[in-house]
């Protein structure tokens, strides 16, 4: 059964799939009516040396499922493996380097949001991480945006309040568990890109930032459960309107307020991609 399974690593999907050929698929999925909210739920597993994360999804063409491990202890914090199936006979098609495709469907996902709800001029980012995700959003960013400026600060780094009421477009993609800076530092009309966290006791924004802003969720059922950036507020009283991804096309942004989008990640994102990616390999046309 496994004998002749493609096998992708990260090389093979950068050239299957380009970073504006995955944006690409992520947009045409939702505007083909891909319901996030029918998404299965992210299995959290605990172990002793840290988290197994299982992330299943389907549709009437493919299915798969990613496993994703989560720890610290010197070796990079998050690996994973997807396994691409058939979704009529579940017969497997191909087995993903699952940590490539985390860094490239994750930013993708924040281009497709920021594709909508940043101002078409926007031409200055300031990207909080040092890390891979960190990187792939610069480029992410780049692919829909003529982007002039670009400033990458790590979580540690002295904040310097005009940094971030310049920005036209901030990305968090850190691993901390308190706000990165005030919020109310954030200019009218700058886009926020919140990706560092899928635990509700975990947090990059600040109450005052959600408050504030517009806020855009992948799905409000994943955001109420796992977001933190969104459920502290909330506990502490602060009426918070979730847009959708889905609703993203029916919506305008206010130009009066920030526009935050808070990212969990879901599995019918890495199915989106892992598709695309796989429809490119030669010999795969019958799938699609």
């Amino acid at each position: 059964m496994f004998g002749n399974l493609p096998l992708v690593s990260a090389a093979d999907l950068s050239t299957l799939l380009p970073m504006p050929a995955a944006i690409a698929a992520i947009e045409d999925a939702l505007a083909a009516g891909l319901d996030p909210e029918a998404d299965p739920a992210r299995s959290n597993v605990p172990f002793p040396a840290g988290q197994m994360l299982l992330m299943p999804s389907g549709d009437e063409r493919y299915a798969g499922v990613k496993i994703a491990t989560v720890a610290d202890h010197g070796l990079p914090r998050i690996r994973a493996v997807y396994l691409l199936l058939d979704g009529q006979t579940f017969a497997p098609l191909a087995l993903f380097d699952g940590t490539a495709l985390t860094s490239l469907r994750t930013p993708a996902v924040s281009a497709a949001a920021l594709n909508h709800i940043a101002r078409p001029d926007a031409s200055r980012l300031l990207v909080f991480g040092t890390g891979p995700q960190a990187e792939a959003h610069v480029e992410a960013v780049r692919a829909i945006r003529d982007i002039e400026h670009v400033a990458m600060k790590g979580r540690n780094d002295s904040r310097t309040r005009k940094e971030i009421q310049d920005a036209d477009i901030i990305c968090c993609c850190t691993t901390a568990e308190t706000p990165l800076f005030p919020g109310a530092w954030v200019s009218a009309g700058t886009a926020v890109v919140a990706i560092g966290s899928h635990e509700p006791g975990k947090r990059e924004v600040d109450t005052d930032l959600v408050a504030a802003s517009q806020v855009f969720v992948e799905s409000r059922r994943a955001a109420l459960t796992e977001a933190g950036d969104v459920i502290q507020p909330i506990g502490s009283g602060v009426p918070v309107d979730l847009v959708t991804l889905a609703d993203l096309h029916g919506t305008k942004p206010d130009p009066a307020r920030p526009r935050l989008f808070k990212s969990v990640g879901m599995g019918w994102q890495d199915l989106v991609v892992a598709a695309a990616a796989y429809e490119a390999l030669p010999g795969t046309e019958k799938y699609k």
